[in-house]
């Protein structure tokens, strides 16, 4: 089990290194969450969450956001869920205007042991309200794919996990099928029953307007009640 988990943590770096290599415009950033679930019935859950995201080596406010939702679980197996999300995002103007989000997911995940396989099919749509051109009246839709594996350390706190994410462009004629990509790695820390907190360290490739490589610290807390 230990030299499993040894060759997912070497061949997770081996990715990071070899993204890095190849970077051509680098950033750094730093996420700051607060996540809340409540279960309303058996299998429906209302969920919220904030976020403020920096850029430019963290010393801008990017982006913050308020998002809500509900979550149905169908088994342990199935999900679905839907959520809105308004932010405030810097444009380029370096002013902030609101854009609005509307997610719908399908989520599966398989426990084998130990570990844990979960992945995501995610429809996205956003809308902007910083308007250029006529493309940004249109609103702008992304079908994004994760897969993820976490590791629940028996009888301890602290559960590793790895997951990358794929944002493919959807209604749209574009140049690349896939113009984001996420990849993360970090530890679930369970303070209590009802209380944990996420670290992680995320490298995302933006592909659109310009290749761009970003590297993340991202921390959020987790309640349920």
């Amino acid at each position: 089990m230990k030299m499993t988990i040894k060759r997912l943590l070497f061949l997770f770096a081996f990715v990071f290194l070899s993204f890095s290599v190849f970077s051509q415009d680098k950033d750094f950033g730093i996420w700051y969450g607060i996540s809340a679930g409540h279960k309303l019935t058996d299998g429906l859950k209302m969920e919220i969450s904030t976020c403020v995201r920096t850029f430019d080596n963290a010393s801008r406010i990017e982006e913050a956001f308020l998002e809500g939702g509900l979550d149905y679980k169908f088994n342990k197996y199935l999900s679905i869920a839907g959520s809105y999300r308004i932010t405030d995002n810097i444009e380029n103007d370096d002013s902030y205007y609101f854009r609005h989000k509307l997610f719908l997911d399908l989520k599966g995940s398989l426990p084998l042991g130990d570990f844990s396989f979960s992945g995501r099919f995610r429809f996205q749509e956003r809308f902007k309200t910083y308007i250029e051109d006529d493309e940004d009246k249109i609103p702008d839709s992304h079908g994004r794919f994760r897969m993820k594996t976490l590791y629940n350390i028996p009888s301890f706190p602290v559960n590793p996990y790895v997951s990358a994410e794929l944002f493919c462009p959807m209604f749209k004629d574009s140049d690349r099928v896939i113009d984001k990509e996420r990849f993360t790695g970090g530890i679930e820390f369970k303070i209590a029953k009802k209380h944990s907190v996420e670290v992680e360290y995320i490298f995302q490739r933006d592909y659109f307007p310009h290749m761009a490589d970003e590297s993340i610290i991202s921390v959020n807390y987790d309640i349920k009640f």
